[in-house]
């Protein structure tokens, strides 16, 4: 229910007003005030003598007090459509909250932020790889002013400045003059945020849980940055491939794929993240499925029991599992995919990316699951990394 609030001229009870008025009047017309509805008398009926005005003024009452009584809930409406343009007049003046509320260009980051973009930004720093790769996608290279260390891709991210990674450098964020930064909520620390916000620097904070939310962003971005065409026919280029994809594995038995994102200690993905998600669309069974956090902690008793078919490693020039530390997990002679030699690697840029190239770790995820899948399109053979 909406609520009302006070008006200075709309909610006085002017039909009791009027009507008390009148009285006056009539007595001063009619000599001695004598008192009626809605005044009580303070003199006995049987002293105030004989009143033939009294009918007169008990149906002029009636009808005053009828038609202020209809007026009213008007006179509300009035009031609260007043009281709203007078909001709306000052949410103008000032560029904020109410007019945050309803503008077309108010965003929602995954903090559950809202963002008020007057128009698209045309300086911006990203905090991610995949958030690079993103604005890249979709036409915004000369927009980007600022990324990460670990920004490698396109090789056209390695020309702009770097800001570092985990611990962004503020003093070289800021000389950058960004008009908007974008980052993920695993890097973007608390008293960094809070200094950009004091700054008043916008920042948008993106965090893909599955593959759809990987494509809303990508759309998103292009609202936001006045790139929606592209935007949207990357993401329905990318839909048409994950269904194609999917299609090939449908039906199929799954494979126990454990995904080592960490040896030691033992860190791997679990239900709530993207790439927990793409395993399943490959057809496999994801061996931290039970988990209760997106990237839990293992250990060797929790594996032993899921005895995963696959064991997946990932490697790259910035993260990945050191082949010595692969090689260590061959000594569970009781696990499954020890016993069968079925240890693969995969591109740690491909998978752990939540960007465009998430099609590719798709479809090599569906060559190490079903490696007798055949795709009806050109495709190519899995990367070196992945044996």
């Amino acid at each position: 229910m909406k609520n009302r609030v006070q008006s200075s001229r709309l909610y006085k009870p002017w039909g009791f007003f009027i009507l008390a008025r009148f009285w006056d009047f009539w007595g001063k017309v009619c000599g001695q005030r004598r008192y009626i509805f809605p005044y009580p008398s303070p003199i006995p009926l049987k002293e105030r003598g004989d009143d033939r005005s009294l009918p007169v003024r008990i149906i002029f009452s009636v009808i005053v007090t009828c038609f202020f009584a209809a007026s009213y809930p008007i006179s509300l409406v009035y009031a609260d459509e007043t009281d709203s343009m007078r909001r709306r007049q000052q949410g103008i003046l000032t560029g904020m909250p109410f007019m945050a509320n309803i503008a077309p260009r108010t965003f929602v980051d995954d903090l559950d932020r809202k963002l008020y973009l007057a128009k698209p930004p045309t300086r911006i720093v990203s905090l991610a790889p995949s958030i690079t790769e993103i604005l890249f996608a979709i036409g915004l290279d000369e927009e980007i002013v600022g990324v990460t260390d670990f920004c490698n891709f396109p090789p056209a991210a390695l020309t702009k400045p770097k800001v570092a990674y985990s611990q962004p450098n503020i003093e070289a964020l800021v000389a950058l003059e960004p008009q908007l930064v974008l980052a993920p909520p695993s890097f973007l620390r608390a008293d960094l945020l809070a200094k950009l916000e004091q700054l008043k620097i916008p920042t948008f904070v993106l965090e893909s849980k599955t593959v759809e939310g990987i494509l809303g962003h990508i759309q998103l971005l292009g609202r936001m940055l006045g790139r929606s065409p592209e935007a949207n026919a990357l993401a329905a280029a990318m839909r048409k491939q994950v269904a194609y994809v999917t299609s090939r594995v449908e039906g199929r038995l799954r494979p126990t794929l454990l995904y080592v994102l960490n040896s030691e200690p033992l860190i791997t993905v679990g239900p709530g993240s993207f790439i927990h998600h793409l395993i399943e669309l490959a057809g496999g069974r994801n061996a931290a499925e039970r988990a209760n956090a997106p990237y839990p902690r293992l250990t060797m008793e929790e594996v032993l029991t899921q005895n995963p078919d696959i064991l997946l490693f990932p490697v790259g020039e910035y993260e990945g599992i050191p082949q010595a530390e692969q090689d260590r997990w061959k000594r569970w002679e009781t696990i499954r995919a020890v016993q069968e030699g079925k240890l693969f690697q995969v591109n740690s840029d491909l998978l752990n990316r939540p960007g465009p190239r998430v099609i590719d770790a798709l479809r090599h995820l569906v060559k190490v699951l079903h490696p007798d899948v055949a795709f009806d399109d050109p495709v190519d053979e899995p990367r070196p990394e992945i044996r």
